[in-house]
């Protein structure tokens, strides 16, 4: 029987197999013909510390017997309030204010919308937004229109709003992106949204801490707000808690989402300064932030969340990314250069290029290899010809090296 399920990011009409999950742990998935697949990608980059981690699981259970849902307009409780206090004092200084919703695409349309309803506020109707080429920031028609233009919004053109594009900040091109950045921010644009250190979706692109640090004084000296899209970079994927912390910056509004529940349930949070938050508080009505969903900070996510935040605070979590940074980067030091090209690294996200004539997004090569690493217990999704891991902070050497002897395998192959 064939099923009546769409999924995402799939092209049904390939006929790929979908195989299907019924258990995790750790790093491990279970599917029901009894194979099993090391997670190579955290699931989409949301899994941190391991599938199915006992002291999360046990978060949501209790919390699911005492308080499932309620709205948040105008309410509260007690998981929401713990997040919320425990995260203003892990981010960068200044975030004080926390708007929940529920997914990193959601968490970015708020800090579009706070930052263009500040400007609306303070009656300078700026309106313009700043981009980064090859950027990605999620599937709505906010994030579609602030993130690269081509296949994956091609169809949605008519919806999608205008923005300025800024170069990549590619090796040797650096000062060209910041004097690019710096004539877009004389135009009084209303915000700059980047990726910060690395473009996920864009193809791994990876660029130094000193080029995000400039971005945004280069802001600071326009008055233009700075909007850090941390939905993948945060949670220790870079090596740190946040990539922010590596420039040393503190952004104007910085967005959350997949690894603030250890990626158990689905969860976001934008935090914004306090001029951005005062521009909003008034006694008048209409000047309030219309941004809501029904499952606004969800109780059981919340929960999911605090239980998170205990981890980090309790467990050696930046130990263990320490030894699986180590651990990537010995990988792709194992792999030919004359199959694979430009490797590179961000804290736990490593990355090559397959050499190849058959590139970009759209590669043929992308099923073939998906089909390839599915063969040998993998669950890894290249971006085209790129080849990249992202793995769980609990992954072992072991399964480090199949890891890499799969993509080494794979290079011999296709290459």
């Amino acid at each position: 029987m064939t099923s009546p399920v769409w999924h995402p990011f799939t092209q049904h009409g390939l006929n790929e197999p979908i195989p299907q999950v019924v258990r995790a742990e750790g790093s491990l998935l279970h599917c029901a013909d009894g194979s099993t697949l090391i997670d190579c990608i955290s699931s989409w980059w949301v899994t941190t510390h391991g599938h199915c981690h006992p002291r999360i699981v046990a978060a949501i259970a209790e919390q699911a017997a005492a308080l499932d849902q309620v709205i948040f307009a105008g309410y509260t409780h007690e998981p929401a309030e713990t997040v919320a206090r425990e995260l203003v004092k892990l981010a960068p200084p200044g975030l004080d204010h926390v708007f929940f919703s529920d997914s990193g695409s959601t968490a970015v349309e708020v800090a579009l919308k706070m930052a263009l309803g500040y400007w609306n506020v303070v009656d300078r109707r700026r309106t313009a937004i700043l981009v980064m080429e090859h950027s990605y920031h999620g599937d709505t028609i906010g994030t579609m229109s602030v993130g690269e233009r081509g296949a994956f919004n091609r169809a949605y053109e008519p919806l999608l709003f205008d923005v300025v594009t800024i170069p990549f900040p590619a090796a040797g091109c650096e000062q060209a992106t910041l004097d690019a950045l710096d004539a877009a921010c004389a135009a009084k644009p209303a915000a700059f949204i980047v990726e910060p250190l690395i473009l996920g979706a864009g193809g791994m692109l990876v660029y130094p801490a000193w080029v995000l640090r400039e971005m945004a004084a280069i802001c600071a000296r326009h008055d233009v707000l700075f909007i850090a899209d941390e939905v993948m970079t945060g949670w220790g994927r870079t090596g740190t808690l946040f990539a922010c912390e590596q420039a040393g910056i503190a952004p104007d509004i910085i967005c959350l989402a997949k690894g603030i529940t250890g990626g158990a349930i689905p969860l976001a949070l934008t935090l914004a300064s306090t001029r951005i938050f005062e521009a909003h508080r008034s006694t008048d009505r209409a000047r309030m932030f219309f941004h809501s969903s029904s499952y606004t900070a969800n109780p059981i996510a919340c929960a999911a969340a605090a239980a998170n935040l205990v981890i980090w605070s309790e467990e050696d979590v930046l130990g263990r990314i320490a030894t699986l940074v180590q651990g990537v980067a010995d990988g792709l030091a194992s792999l030919d250069g004359a199959m694979f090209a430009n490797p590179r690294q961000c804290g736990t996200i490593g990355a090559v290029g397959l050499v190849t004539e058959d590139s970009g997004y759209l590669s043929s090569l992308a099923p073939e290899l998906r089909g390839f690493f599915l063969e040998r217990g993998l669950l890894l999704r290249p971006l085209g010809n790129t080849i990249y891991v992202m793995p769980p902070y609990c992954t072992d050497a072991g399964q480090l090296t199949r890891i890499f002897d799969a993509i080494a395998e794979a290079g011999a192959h296709f290459a």
